[in-house]
Parts: C-alpha cells; structure tokens; sequence
C-alpha cells in the first residue's frame, strides 16, 4: 500500500497557474525625499513573457512593504545593491524573481493590458 493517497490529474489551467516563472522586478524613482513615488513592475523571462502593470507606491516605506509582501530577501547582496542603486541612480532590478501566475494575483502585480 501507498503511504500517500492518489492524487486525480490536475487540469492544465491550475498547473500552468502553479508553474513558477524566473523574472526581475524593475524600481524607478520619482522626485526625492519622503514623498518620492516609486513604480514596480515585474517582468517575466520565460513562458509567456510580458510584464505586469506598473504599480505605484509612496515613500521608502511602501516600497519595503512591497517588496516584504512580494517574498523579496533582503539578505541578498543583489536586492541590497538594487535598493542602493534606487537611491543612488533613481532605478534598479532586482534579479531571480520567481512568481506564478497566482502568486502574481495575490501579491496585487496585476498582469499588463496589451
């Protein structure tokens, strides 16, 4: 006997929602100071391609908060450097982001009109 029960097959809607996807997330900055605007966006490297609609947050602190709730690890010298980067030149990409389709929708990267 099978110590696991037999799971049915999934439908190719809910595994390709499932599949992870390797891309980046693209910061730029607007204005300076405490009221600075910043836009993310993530772009896709593989599969179907695309980015995901800019989306604005105000001040340092929403950015981190966005980033937190995205799954970013700021222990990363790459994120460190990006955020960085952000205050130094006013953009950066964080590299090696891996989103689903899914974990796109419930982190608010919502996926761009064409």
């Amino acid at each position: 006997m099978s110590a696991t029960p037999a799971r049915g097959a999934l439908p190719p809607d809910a595994l390709a929602a499932m599949k992870k996807e390797n891309g980046f997330l693209h910061i730029l900055r607007h204005g300076t100071g405490a009221g600075s605007i910043y836009i993310v966006t993530y772009h896709r490297l593989e599969g179907s391609g695309g980015s995901t609609a800019p989306q604005a947050v105000e001040g340092a602190r929403g950015l981190i908060e966005l980033l937190e709730h995205i799954g970013t690890d700021f222990h990363l010298a790459s994120v460190r450097g990006a955020l960085e980067d952000i205050l130094r030149f006013g953009s950066a990409t964080i590299p090696d982001v891996w989103l689903s389709a899914r974990d796109l929708i419930e982190k608010g990267l919502e996926p761009a009109v064409p």
